[in-house]
């Protein structure tokens, strides 16, 4: 009655209230063994119709777990946007041990659509299809745990749409060129070769639309001095569903989102004297990737 009352009021003043959206849902903390917990969340998603694609442990760090879903569903309804909306057919459990609990959360999905979808988003029956496959995927983690506390800072969709840090900072469109190829098929084989390579990188997952010629290729950032070991524990590790970091295929480009942009969008809460300790690390994660194209 009390809410109703207020909304009455905001309506009658001519108010608009614009809700927040949290990059990520903190869904349950559970007992238990790393292994226990990660088998349970594969189960509930798996009974769900999910796939699992990849998991990984950032920075070989035993308290750190990352699992990676999609689906058909999820897959087809990226291609909606022919500008990096594969991005979205990834979704992401990340698990953290501390104080002798296991945190489960996933990044937000809605979020990650605002984000990644932007002007779409304002196409309503596009926004309908989006929401409902939200839902589904909170509906689902549900079968882990009721906790459902989104957390990790706020922005408003229209923030998310046109999302950059701050004035001169990069965008969603300010992308990182990595290679070129003669085909897409060239640029499948080339990208999968360069992540089954011995360095600092290595593939987590992979994603192949042969007929809307993308893909996504979760990487993992292995560097002890460079990669996950060092940025995560500095910006915060219980946002560590947003690893791993991303190549995108299209047609026969293959880019990454600009590393001020990327962190940016995952940690937005963070001030940028927490960014200034990570200085090198756009640049760090850019080398990582570029190296993927190194090999003969």
């Amino acid at each position: 009655m009390k809410k109703f009352l207020v909304t009455c009021i905001f309506l009658v003043l001519g108010i608009v209230v614009v809700s927040a959206i949290s990059p990520y849902i903190r869904v349950a903390e559970l007992s238990g063994e790393m292994y226990e917990v990660v088998s349970k969340v594969k189960t509930v998603l798996n009974d769900a119709g999910y796939d699992i694609i990849g998991d990984h442990q950032p920075g070989n760090n035993p308290d750190l777990y990352v699992l990676v879903f999609t689906s058909d569903e999820l897959v087809e309804f990226s291609q909606g946007s022919k500008d990096r909306g594969i991005l979205t057919a990834a979704m992401k459990v990340g698990f953290q041990r501390t104080e002798g609990k296991i945190i489960v959360s996933i990044v937000n999905p809605e979020y990650l659509f605002y984000a990644y979808f932007r002007e779409l988003m304002s196409e309503t029956s596009f926004k309908s299809s989006a929401m409902q496959i939200s839902s589904e995927i909170k509906s689902t983690m549900r079968g882990v745990g009721n906790v459902m506390e989104p957390f990790g800072g706020d922005l408003t969709e229209k923030e998310l749409i046109k999302y950059r840090y701050m004035a001169g900072m990069p965008d969603f469109d300010k992308t990182v060129n990595l290679a070129e190829f003669e085909s897409f098929d060239k640029g499948v084989v080339a990208i999968q070769k360069g992540l089954s390579a011995e360095g600092s990188t290595v593939k987590v997952y992979e994603i192949i639309n042969e007929s809307g010629k993308t893909a996504l290729f979760g990487v993992g950032l292995m560097d002890k001095e460079e990669g996950e070991a060092h940025f995560l524990p500095i910006i915060g590790e219980s946002h560590v569903a947003a690893m791993p970091y991303e190549i995108i295929l299209q047609g026969n480009k293959a880019t990454m989102l600009h590393g001020r942009y990327r962190f940016a969008l995952h940690w937005p809460e963070r001030t940028m004297r927490t960014f200034t300790k990570i200085m090198s690390s756009p640049g760090d994660v850019e080398d990582a990737m570029l190296s993927v194209f190194e090999t003969d």
